[in-house]
């Protein structure tokens, strides 16, 4: 993968306020595909008496992965935005654990990406949510 797509994707993470917020790092980057993780924080605490994070945090890691996964494949154009993004949780996230989102941009037409993602705590062996979604590619 060229330097330049990897330090566009990057810019594009950093850019977004609420991926600065909720701390998203890139974790691994490829032709097509894009790891990023989330460290647990008690602001996203979605239920107080179990700690668990709220689903729309976890929701944001996956979109913002699957969007970099878009932009980091090699016939895509550097820029994308969600058009549709199916999640299923699996489970609760463990409290206090880093939550991993890992995304593959597997088929690229003329206007659509497709992109299937999932999300793990430190448990890699049960996924805390999958994901299914596909995103606009305009001038390519």
């Amino acid at each position: 993968m060229s330097t330049d797509r990897a330090n566009i994707a990057k810019q594009f993470i950093e850019a977004i306020p609420h991926s600065r917020t909720l701390g998203m790092k890139l974790a691994n980057i490829g032709e097509g595909s894009a790891e990023m993780t989330m460290e647990y924080d008690k602001r996203f605490i979605g239920d107080p008496a179990t700690g668990v994070i709220h689903g729309g945090a976890v929701s944001a890691l996956m979109d913002t992965c699957c969007g970099t996964a878009v932009m980091s494949h090699p016939t895509s154009p550097t820029s994308t935005a969600t058009i549709d993004l199916r999640i299923d949780y699996m489970r609760p996230a463990t409290p206090g654990q880093r939550i991993t989102a890992i995304a593959e941009c597997y088929h690229i037409t003329r206007s659509v990406a497709f992109v299937r993602a999932r999300a793990m705590d430190e448990d890699a062996s049960r996924p805390v949510a999958t994901a299914t979604g596909t995103f606009t590619v305009e001038g390519k």
